[in-house]
């Protein structure tokens, strides 16, 4: 039985390269594969994130990157902060942060507000987050209450605590007017005291941020895991300390960062309060104070650049540690992979 064209199968093997309906589909472009198609989409991705992110990454580079990198250039000079730089001194500088006594006393001194920072924060911003997260009546106010020291400026909380707690302040005249006068100190001047002086007052000051923080972990906790371990028979702290604690574990791991990273750069309120000197024989000296102190106001810019650098290399080293052995799996729960 002959065959014509129009009965022709269109992809059969008679049609290729033969004029007619069969012939213009055999030489239409094949589509684009779904190799190509991926390569697209990730080209376009790319483009997307680098329009975004571009100028956060120039800023980042101009403000943080350049001054790290000029810092660093200015470390290796005995330069006094006016014309090019033209003392060479190598690593002295470097050398003399290591070996100052002075500079191993500030770094004790950050470490001790860094440890007893997480540790009375940590504890009181956990309970009482836990508390105003209850249906009890005022715990807006409470919230605003608590919240307010964070917002307030360094500036006036500081000014504000200097004069209340020098010898003749409110303080110890409360005190004195209460009958508790064997209580009054020196709380800024003596060593055994304005540490713990210190840290109260920057618990006083940053406890709202940790409450703030705690009480949105504690929101995302859904209550049903609650209900369901009141149904079993759980008891209202072995609920807190087998179901909401692990869960606010990510919550409480970011504060502790923040905390971390605090401490380590802490300057305004102890140079508001104490002074650059005072803080020193205080025994209330951070890094960033004994950078300003040997740094400009000694005149010595190169030394305060290599102190500056040594501030952030140590910083630095302590956030990947622990992004890397405290961060790690929250950051892996945090990223998703595409579908292939």
């Amino acid at each position: 039985m002959s065959k014509t064209l129009g009965t022709e199968p269109v992809d059969g093997p008679q049609s290729q390269g033969t004029p007619g309906v069969g012939g213009a589909a055999s030489s239409a472009p094949p589509a684009p594969s779904a190799a190509a198609a991926r390569r697209r989409g990730r080209a376009k991705l790319r483009f997307e994130i680098a329009l975004l992110s571009g100028p956060a990454v120039i800023v980042f580079l101009a403000f943080v990157i350049f001054p790290v990198a000029l810092a660093a250039f200015y470390g290796f000079y005995r330069w006094h902060g006016y014309g090019a730089p033209t003392d060479w001194v190598g690593l002295k500088n470097y050398q003399l942060i290591l070996t100052d006594p002075a500079f191993q006393q500030v770094l004790w001194h950050t470490g001790v507000i860094l440890v007893l920072s997480l540790l009375v924060q940590g504890p009181l911003a956990i309970a009482l987050a836990l508390l105003l997260n209850q249906k009890i009546r005022g715990r807006s106010v409470i919230r605003v209450l608590i919240f307010v020291p964070y917002v307030v400026s360094e500036v006036i909380v500081g000014t504000g605590w200097s004069l209340m707690l020098q010898s003749n302040g409110a303080v110890n005249d409360l005190l004195r007017h209460l009958g508790l006068g064997f209580l009054q100190a020196d709380w800024l001047s003596d060593p055994k005291l304005a540490i713990w002086t210190l840290l109260g007052i920057i618990s006083w000051k940053y406890i709202g941020f940790a409450v703030i923080l705690m009480l949105a972990g504690l929101q995302s906790i859904p209550e049903e895991l609650s209900e369901a371990a009141q149904l079993d028979g759980a008891s209202y702290w072995q609920i807190q300390r087998r179901i909401t604690l692990p869960l606010l574990g990510p919550t409480i791991r970011i504060w502790a960062f923040l905390s971390v990273i605090g401490s380590l750069q802490l300057f305004d309120l102890v140079y508001i309060i104490w002074g650059p000197y005072v803080a020193g024989t205080a025994g209330t000296s951070t890094m960033a104070i004994y950078m300003v102190a040997q740094g400009r106001n000694a005149g010595n810019y190169g030394y305060g650049s290599a102190i500056a650098v040594v501030m952030f290399l140590i910083s630095l080293v302590v956030a990947l540690l622990y992004q890397r052995f405290l961060l790690r799996r929250d950051l892996q729960g945090a990223i998703t992979e595409g579908a292939s």
